[in-house]
């Protein structure tokens, strides 16, 4: 056995492989910055129409450019609540359907050009200091490089046909029989296991059958295998989920393995079928109707095959995952590691990390508000309030632990190269976390005030305590101001919003004013002056803080 020239396959196939995976990832980095505004309203468009969710799954995984990364993604959005599970089975069979663009990419004869594709679109990413256009430039750069990988594998494959050993060994991969079929589907189930991408191993097909190594009928076994090992990804992503997000990656796993399984006995006429089908979309298209997107067809035809088979068993398949994975038993707050359900492995998709950590802050705001609620309870009824005053003091830890989360998380995406849009609004959510949790802050000191007078059996009079309830109404009002009205119109937010906090700043100084005119007349308890002041102080910075949040809402939106 010739060792120089196994030396030069290995470095050849392992070199060409990793170029061909960075060029994914580039290439996928790149069309998500680009299109990360579009990704977004997609995702947030999925309902529980059916139609609606494949097709949000097809395209934002053409445009991702990995049905891993899809799927992590929408992993991660059941285990937080942005998506429901019946919603996710959608979009993951979409998902499978747009992974299959990866094959038609390669039909593309530009093989040769790889390298200088990836060499002009390096100099635009290199010298050009537009954000948009450096990002393009990075997906095309990845195109090239994938390109290029796949040329260098091509080549170290070639080698194979020279050691017999090898060229044996490939050649015992048998698309012609059932037993054959079987262990070439075994074989691409391994091997996408081990490199946790589908599109690599559908690289490395296509290059060992572009070079003669293996037979087309292996290589559509083959991709019958990696339609299965793709669905490692999504499961390790799942665990230590809650019971969605691991119904989700179960669901994943189910579909590709059911939907390889049904195919095995009528894998030959299968076959038939996806040449022809093939035959005629490559006409349509104008390439050329080769090895590459013979296996394009069956890749394809798999996916759109199963799609159609599974779509009117959804709902049954979301029950039967619903019974199969019971729920988690619920643990106390205390016992848990995070407050959030925020993925810290889903890096690989700044924009939808993003998203995850918006919905977080969006909870963080419905706590405040029901903290704001709560405090109006005790002041109005003080001598009825435990189960009140022990869920404000609640809200408020929770509160506090949910910020450090969404501080290490946005901190994590912000170590991260990722573009300047992406850098501004996790900025703005780190600001928002803090402010909410400020406000929190401010309603526990307001609460513990008042308790200490109760502590002590003092009471302010029916006047001071309808001042501090019409500051108190008055600071909730603004509040909800903030988010109503900035949702509904962003036109002239920020001066609307900065005349009522001024308004309400005013009547602080005019009830201050007022409580000191009563103190020169009347003799009051020094705790009850102290404390009265103390509360319209802590109203006066919960103001401070929600006027932020709006300045922050502004930045988000780019008003």
């Amino acid at each position: 056995m010739d060792s120089d020239l196994i030396l030069k396959m290995v470095f050849n196939i392992v070199g060409g492989l990793g170029i061909f995976l960075l060029g994914m990832k580039y290439m996928s980095e790149g069309l998500q910055t680009v299109s990360g505004p579009a990704l977004r309203k997609l995702i947030s468009a999925v309902t529980n129409n059916k139609f609606l969710a494949i097709t949000v799954g097809t395209v934002v995984t053409c445009i991702v450019q990995s049905s891993s990364v899809t799927t992590v993604m929408v992993v991660g959005f059941v285990n937080s609540g942005i998506m429901t599970l019946s919603q996710s089975i959608g979009v993951i069979i979409g998902a499978n359907v747009g992974t299959t663009i990866t094959g038609w990419i390669l039909v593309l004869k530009i093989g040769k050009y790889g390298l200088p594709i990836l060499g002009v679109a390096s100099f635009l990413f290199l010298f050009s200091k537009k954000e948009k256009i450096r990002y393009t430039a990075l997906s095309i750069m990845g195109i090239g490089m994938i390109f290029f990988g796949l040329e260098i594998m091509k080549n170290g494959v070639s080698f194979i046909k020279e050691i017999p050993e090898f060229n044996e060994l490939f050649h015992s991969i048998d698309g012609t029989t059932y037993t054959g079929v079987m262990w070439a589907a075994f074989i691409g189930t391994i091997a996408t296991v081990i490199v946790q991408s589908s599109s690599a191993t559908l690289g490395i097909t296509i290059a060992l059958a572009s070079k003669g190594v293996i037979t087309f009928d292996a290589a559509a076994a083959l991709v019958l295998g990696l339609n299965i090992g793709t669905t490692i990804t999504a499961y390790l992503a799942s665990l230590g989920t809650g019971s969605n997000a691991k119904r989700a990656a179960y669901f994943h796993v189910l579909f590709n393995i059911i939907g390889t399984l049904w195919l095995f006995p009528v894998f030959f006429i299968y076959v038939k079928f996806a040449l022809g089908l093939g035959g005629w979309v490559s006409g349509l298209l104008h390439v050329e109707y080769g090895v590459v997107a013979k296996i394009a067809s069956v890749h394809t035809l798999f996916n759109i095959c199963n799609t159609v088979i599974f779509f009117p068993f959804i709902q049954i398949m979301t029950s039967f995952l619903i019974k199969v994975v019971p729920e988690k038993s619920s643990k106390k707050t205390s016992d848990r590691k995070y407050l959030t359900h925020l993925d810290f492995h889903m890096f690989d998709s700044s924009f939808a990390a993003l998203e995850q950590s918006k919905f977080e802050i969006g909870k963080m705001d419905e706590k405040v508000s029901l903290m704001f609620s709560n405090l109006k309870t005790f002041i109005d009824k003080p001598d009825s309030s435990e189960d009140v005053v022990k869920e404000i003091f609640d809200q408020e830890d929770i509160l506090d632990h949910v910020q450090i989360e969404i501080t290490t998380f946005l901190t994590d995406i912000l170590g991260e190269a990722i573009a300047h849009d992406i850098v501004t609004e996790a900025q703005v959510q780190l600001r928002m976390a803090d402010e909410y949790e400020s406000v929190s802050d401010e309603i526990t000191a307001i609460l513990k005030l008042h308790l200490r007078l109760k502590e002590f059996e003092i009471k302010f009079s029916d006047e001071q305590v309808n001042e501090l309830l019409e500051i108190h109404d008055n600071v909730v009002n603004f509040y909800n101001f903030i988010h109503t009205k900035f949702s509904k119109s962003h036109s002239r937010f920020m001066d609307k919003a900065n005349d009522q906090s001024q308004l309400i700043t005013k009547q602080i100084r005019e009830l201050r004013s007022k409580h000191w005119a009563r103190l020169s007349g009347n003799k009051v308890d020094p705790m009850i002056s102290t404390t009265y002041m103390d509360i319209a102080n802590a109203y006066r910075r919960s103001n401070e803080h929600l006027i932020n949040v709006a300045e922050a809402l502004c930045g988000f939106k780019r008003l």
